[in-house]
């Protein structure tokens, strides 16, 4: 029997701390995971459900983007992805009569945590201007709504169209045909917030802004570096692949502010070992570096083997792969001379290590031929975010650990589809080529000029330059920074529209009319006039596979993605529009039939997903050393050395996720593994940075953050837990934190928020926050 949702907001500013745990995963895990699922769908539909997450036979898992290897268990899925699932699969429901029961006042008043609770909603909800509670409506007419809108707009790049990850390729594609159809390429999505950064380094420096690695390249890797990554928590089926690359010999480096638990020892709940023993220990070296300092380690990194190799001081022959640099590189001299000029000095300051850390790191790169690099969010989100990722690019390149097996860059993607989503051409800033194929395939002209990412979709909102935003799934208001400004933004739109399952923040913060639309989920079985329908999505490793829901869905009157988009544009578009939106919308193969025709690497689509697994995309430097940049090689780079300075008395915040959440999805108020139980509202100190700063372990302060132009703030009443973070550095959950970040705060060049680098005083004397941890934004 599945339990009700809670009935009042549980408390959020009063958490037990515990010390962290040092292993992750094993019977715990199991027993944290039935539980959650059980509670949302009950014994046997939990059973029925999880059996099919990540078959080949069934549907992905709307949680990360991890890949599956071909064998896969029977069990081929996380705690995390499990809750993921859980909360779809749910048998709660959000019905007319709990909108009528609750006024959107009230519900701006309700945690995340609470709303999404609360179940899967069921019909399409209406907030009429001027009213307080939405109210039920036919499809037919929140279409007319929209279109209304939509064709009030003095211009089409009046409309934001905003995607998140869980959409599948095929409804992306629908979605973005439409968006330019209108005449906009407004399409911000949540990578402009997470791997954008990579995208751009990767793009420029490799010619593909995608990893490089496929699972069996962990496998065989002599030596595996995970940078700023919490796998244990993010893409728990991560830690099982580095527990084989392990068991092949592989050695790990984690470079990191916080000691994680699942970098330190994974206890695999697949195997006796992981049950019943110890587990395996995974990290053979823990560099716990300060925020920021990523850059100035891998420049320090590649002087070392620049001067290994003038020595030929290297353990496995030349230190350099020199063939290699000369064949199928550009630019080493440039960087060759910015690397020899790196200053240890200024590398201990920036890294927060010492130097005897560093040459233990150089000798175990000296000792392995084939390389992996792994990061995620602790690269991507800073102001110097794209020099840093060049820079591994760099270091990677330097010993010709691109093109080769075992060896490459593996940027590990938060969402389950967000990279299929940009491959389908979600993007603000599409290649011309790209726009040329999708003109001569459906027969008009797509606009040229850039659209807005995500920050400049929050500033045109802010400043009345956009007026009708549209999301496809996804939570805008919790994913995005500065919650104050982006919230003032978000409510002077004419209109603000959400494809959704459940209820989040984004649909009690709303445009002068609002619209909430329902919409079927990764599980459930997908009838249409062609009968039923399967959608495929692409991993974080360039596999793309199909994915069939099985269960009823959660009501009658919830619509397909594809079939909101292709109802929509019939709607908007009319009959100018010659493309097929009812064919579309009735057989998704004819979908994949014309992204066959558009999308390279996509030719035979329908042909090559309906085998087991799927297939992987082309990737021309992996599969051939070719490298489709300006220079037709790759490119070395040498930015300038930067990271973050602090004043005095100040620390350097990041914004993380608990074990319980998945991006803005709070599942519950625990993060077991650092120790926290039953609320969110802390802030983790160095015990010598907070003895320094007189704040004694379980004390409350406020957070108060302090930009360069002097504007500050602030998110008050966190309990100080004393934590081992790196010295000078603090940490928090988004996205009660993210109103400490600020709007104009970005990466060069990606744009992406620098959410991990936030400078921040802690002001002592404040007390328990908001009980129900609403945001100062709430």
């Amino acid at each position: 029997m599945a339990g009700k949702p809670p009935a009042g907001d549980p408390a959020q500013n009063a958490p037990d701390v515990a010390p962290p745990q040092n292993k992750a995963a094993g019977l715990p895990a199991i027993g944290y995971t039935l539980r959650a699922a059980q509670q949302q769908m009950g014994v046997m539909r939990t059973a029925l459900t999880l059996l099919r997450v990540n078959q080949k036979d069934g549907f992905d898992c709307p949680g990360c983007a991890w890949p599956e290897p071909d064998k896969r268990h029977a069990a081929e899925f996380c705690e995390n992805g499990a809750k993921a699932v859980a909360e779809e699969a749910t048998l709660r429901r959000v019905t007319p009569d709990f909108f009528a029961a609750h006024s959107v006042p009230d519900l701006a008043t309700r945690s995340g945590y609470w709303l999404g609770q609360q179940g899967r909603i069921t019909q399409p909800m209406y907030l009429p201007e001027g009213a307080d509670h939405y109210e039920p409506l036919p499809w037919e007419r929140a279409f007319d709504i929209v279109a209304e809108e939509l064709r009030a707009l003095d211009s089409p790049d009046e409309a934001v169209f905003y995607t998140s990850g869980r959409t599948s390729n095929e409804a992306a594609f629908l979605y973005q045909l439409f968006a330019r159809e209108f005449g906009t390429n407004n399409l911000p999505d949540c990578s402009n917030m997470c791997h954008e950064s990579s995208g751009s380094a990767l793009t420029e420096t490799l010619g593909v802004g995608k990893g490089s690695v496929l699972l069996e390249d962990l496998y065989r890797a002599d030596l595996i570096i995970v940078a700023g990554q919490n796998p244990g928590t993010n893409h728990p089926r991560m830690l099982s692949a580095l527990e084989k690359a392990k068991e092949g010999g592989a050695r790990i480096i984690t470079v990191n502010p916080l000691p994680e638990a699942g970098m330190e020892r994974f206890r695999n709940p697949q195997t006796p070992r992981g049950l019943a023993g110890g587990g395996t220990a995974l990290t053979d070296l823990f560099l716990q570096i300060r925020l920021g300092g990523d850059q100035a380690l891998f420049r320090m990194l590649n002087q070392l083997l620049l001067e290994a190799s003038d020595s030929a001081s290297g353990a496995s022959g030349s230190a350099i792969d020199e063939e290699f640099i000369a064949e199928h590189t550009h630019g080493f001299e440039e960087f060759a001379a910015a690397a020899r000029a790196q200053d240890w000095d200024e590398t201990l300051r920036a890294t927060g290590l010492d130097r005897d850390a560093i040459d233990r790191a150089l000798r175990m790169v000296l000792e392995s031929k084939s390389i992996v690099v792994c990061w995620a969010m602790g690269l991507t989100q800073h102001k110097h975010s794209v020099p840093t990722i060049k820079e591994v690019v760099n270091f990677l390149l330097l010993r010709g650990n691109i093109g080769r097996p075992g060896a490459g860059v593996c940027p590990v993607r938060g969402h389950s589809n967000v990279q299929g989503d940009r491959t389908m051409g979600i993007f603000e800033r599409p290649a011309p080529a790209f726009l040329d194929a999708l003109e001569k395939e459906f027969g008009f002209a797509p606009p040229r000029e850039h659209g807005l990412d995500v920050v400049r979709s929050i500033r045109a909102l802010r400043d009345g330059g956009a007026k009708v935003f549209f999301a496809m799934g996804g939570n805008f208001v919790s994913a995005t920074p500065d919650t104050d400004v982006t919230e003032a933004a978000v409510r002077r739109a004419r209109l603000t529209v959400h494809v959704s399952t459940k209820l989040n923040r984004s649909h009690v913060v709303t445009g002068a009319r609002a619209l909430i639309l329902p919409t079927l989920g990764r599980t459930e079985r997908d009838l249409q006039g062609g009968g039923e329908q399967f959608v495929t999505v692409e991993d974080s490793m360039g596999m793309v596979h199909a994915s069939r829901g099985r269960l009823e869905p959660a009501g009658g009157q919830l619509l397909s993605e594809p079939a909101i988009v292709c109802r929509l544009a019939r709607r908007v578009l009319g009959e100018t529009s010659r493309t097929p939106w009812e064919e579309f919308e009735k057989d998704y193969a004819a979908i994949r039939d014309r992204i066959s025709r558009v999308v390279p690497g996509f030719e035979d689509f329908e042909a090559k997903v309906s085998r087991p697994g799927g297939f992987t995309l082309p990737h021309a430097p992996r599969d051939s050393r070719r490298f489709p940049t300006a220079t037709g090689k790759a490119n070395f780079s040498a930015a300038p050395v930067e990271y973050p300075k602090l004043p005095e008395g100040r620390l350097l915040l990041q914004t993380l996720r608990s074990h319980d959440q998945y991006n803005t999805t709070i599942y519950g108020l625990d993060d077991r593994y650092r120790g926290i139980r039953n609320g969110r509202r802390v802030v983790l100190v160095n015990p010598e940075d907070a003895a320094g700063l007189g704040l004694a372990d379980g004390s409350y302060t406020d957070v108060v953050s302090e930009w360069e132009d002097g504007t500050e703030r602030r998110a008050a009443g966190f309990r100080v837990v004393h934590y081992p973070t790196a010295r000078g550095c603090a940490a928090a959950y988004y996205p009660e934190t993210n109103v400490l970040v600020p709007l104009d705060a970005t990466a060069d060049v990606s744009n992406t928020p620098a959410s991990k680098s936030v400078v921040v005083r802690l002001e002592t004397g404040g007390a328990a926050g908001p009980e129900t941890g609403i945001t100062a934004a709430g």
